[in-house]
Formats: structure tokens, sequence, C-alpha cells
């Protein structure tokens, strides 16, 4: 048996690490453009809450990302460069003040619930960037930022009576729109051709969200085709005839209770929560007339996936 003389196999060591740093020191140059576009329309909030976003957020998700060295190196940049570009396209910091007011905050009130959730800052991102973690005083500013608190009515009465004008006031603008000339008009469908399907009343719950930036709860509803294709795992692509639709409740707060009431018509519920005690619903709203599918068409989004 011939045996490799050790100088030689120490030559071959060296001339292996010669080729690898030379290679790693050749991928350096393989780098794509991570540019900072200007900053045009920036977050506007409390110092407060620019101190998180920026501590824990702006590195991807914004024109403003400063990389530390060790993110800087290749194959490290190309994952970074590839993370922030999605990142961008999902939420801006630095152009976010574009979006009408009410969406700022929906899109404030989606990134802080991914933090609530664990699912941001990304907990790879987190390995590497400890100092990102957002800690539970920090959270706390971030909700208390997006939950605008409500001036509670000073009589159970007087919450009463608004609830009564503001449903007089839909009434007027329902008459209004359901009749022009005498005439009554033909429900269309939704804008984007679905049509309604009154049986959603008798659909299951997918998911609910209690929305305390703008005091609203809302349920996701499956048909029967959605909740067998969760079930089984397939979701990707859903199966024909699946049909979904949002239910939404509106917080109005009385002097002892807050009550949530539908601002989604047909075949919904209205609930109460007093205080100190768990949400029960005290009242359902049926229907099937036209008044029931114009109100589901105007405040309702479904959606039938092919």
């Amino acid at each position: 048996m011939i045996s490799t003389p050790p100088r030689n196999r120490f030559l071959a060591l060296v001339w292996i690490v010669v080729v690898l740093v030379i290679a790693f020191a050749g991928i350096q140059f393989i780098r794509p453009e991570l540019a900072n576009p200007p900053v045009t329309a920036d977050l506007q909030a409390p110092p407060e809450v620019k101190q998180v976003l920026r501590n824990s957020c702006y590195n991807c998700h914004s024109n403003e990302t400063k990389l530390p060295w060790f993110d800087k190196v290749v194959p490290a940049y190309w994952v970074v460069t590839s993370d922030v570009a999605e990142a961008r396209k999902h939420l801006n910091f630095s152009e976010i003040g574009k979006l009408p007011a009410a969406q700022q905050k929906g899109t404030l009130f989606e990134a802080v619930n991914m933090i609530q959730l664990g699912a941001m800052p990304l907990p790879a991102y987190l390995h590497v960037h400890p100092g990102a973690a957002v800690t539970p005083e920090q959270l706390a500013v971030l909700r208390n930022y997006l939950n605008a608190p409500t001036v509670l009515d000073a009589t159970k009465e007087e919450a009463t009576a608004k609830a009564s004008a503001a449903m007089s006031a839909a009434d007027a603008q329902y008459d209004a729109w359901i009749h022009v000339s005498g005439v009554a008009l033909d429900v269309k469908p939704e804008f984007n051709g679905v049509e309604f399907i009154p049986d959603y009343k008798n659909w299951k719950v997918i998911s609910s969200t209690d929305r305390f930036d703008n005091h609203t709860m809302r349920e996701i509803l499956g048909n029967d085709v959605a909740i067998k294709a969760i079930v089984e795992h397939h979701i990707n692509p859903w199966p024909d005839g699946t049909a979904f639709a949002k239910v939404a409740w509106q917080q109005s707060q009385g002097a002892k209770s807050v009550e949530f009431v539908t601002v989604t018509s047909p075949g919904t519920y209205s609930y109460q929560r007093n205080e100190g005690s768990p949400l029960k619903k005290v009242a359902s709203v049926e229907g099937n007339g036209p008044r029931d599918r114009a109100a589901y068409l105007l405040a309702q989004r479904a959606a039938v996936m092919p």
C-alpha cells in the first residue's frame, strides 16, 4: 500500500485553502444593488413610536436601511438584499404617508399584530440581530398609539339615542339609494363580479380579528368546500366552489358597557360585553329581503376562489 508523504498532504491542503480564499474574495464582487431611495412620505408618529419602529423594523421596511458589517459580507449580503426588497414591497415606512389615514392605520395594525404573534421581526433575523427584538414595553407603546381612546357616553340613554340616530341615517341613505324616481333598482353583483350568496349565514367561522385600532370585530366565514379544504390541507390552490365572506361589528361604548353593533346587516348578530363578563350573543338580525342584499353588497366583501 502506497501512502502519501506528509509534505504532499500539507501542500494539497494549502492549495485547497488558497482556492477557497480566492473564491471567497471573488464572490465579494458579485453584489446586487441595495439602494436607499429618497424618503418621500415617512410615517408621522410620536417619537417613542418611531424609536421602536426604527430599532426593530426600519432596517428592512424603509428606505433607510443600514447594514452592519457582517451583513455586507457575501453570501450573507445576497440574503439581506433579497429580504429587504421583499420587505419593502409589503410595508415601507418611508412611503406609508402616501396612503389614506385609515389605510395607514390598518397597515400599522397588521404590523403590530405580526409582532404580537412573534412572526416579526423574523426569528432568523433576530438570531443575528438580537437588538431588534421588541420588548413587551415597546409593544405596549405601539398598541397604545393605535388604540385611540373612545369617549364614553354620559348615560346609557345617550348611547341608545346615538345608535338610533345612526340607524335612522342608514335607513334614509338606503331609501335614497334603492329608490330613484320611484323605481326600485336591481341590486348588481359586487364590483369584482361575485354574486351575493345568501347562504353565507350558515357558513362556519374560519378566523376572527379584534381590531383594537378602529374598535371593530371581524369574522371570516367559509362555506363547506372551504372548511373541507382547510381540514384536508388542500388550499394551494383552493378547490372549485370555495367561498369566503367577512362580517364586521362596530364597537359602541356606553357609560357601563361595551357593545358591538352589526355593521353588516344580513344574518349577523349583535354582541354585548358587560364589564367583567365574557362576550355573549344577545340578539340576532335575520332577513333575506332586498335591503339585506343591498346592505351586504355595500358593507361586505366576499370572494369566490376559482
